[in-house]
């Protein structure tokens, strides 16, 4: 187990505690913000320990992307990506929505939170082996 990708790992973790007592809380934006955080932190573990060049970005569709060139799984669909790539920047900063159309609401907040539930889970079986 790499080093490097244990610690892209415990943060993941960290954000996705984070996002789950935020949605608890009902603080919506954190949640998100966590939430995204969360899978991206993870995928970026598993790029590290897969040995791969890692990227500065934010983005979940092009971490996914490469990942699924290298042949592993992220069980995350185009729309997943597409959801979670439309958090990043607007759930930080007031000016925008959150979501293009639209607020947050817990339906989203639960769909990301388990989503990166998800993705921590399949980091681990694979930083952790």
């Amino acid at each position: 187990m790499s080093d490097e990708a244990s610690v892209w790992l415990q943060y993941a973790r960290e954000n996705l505690q984070v996002a789950q007592m935020t949605l608890e809380s009902g603080l919506l934006n954190p949640c998100l913000q966590n939430a995204q955080q969360a899978i991206e932190k993870a995928l970026k573990g598993v790029l590290v320990c897969r040995n791969m060049p890692l990227k500065r970005t934010h983005s979940i569709r092009d971490l996914n992307r490469d990942l699924l060139r290298d042949g592993w799984e992220t069980n995350l669909a185009e729309e997943d990506c597409e959801l979670l790539d439309s958090i990043y920047v607007s759930s930080k900063y007031p000016l925008d929505s959150v979501l293009p159309h639209s607020l947050p609401d817990l339906d989203i907040c639960r769909r990301c939170v388990e989503l990166a539930n998800q993705t921590v889970i399949l980091a681990e079986s694979v930083i952790e082996t």
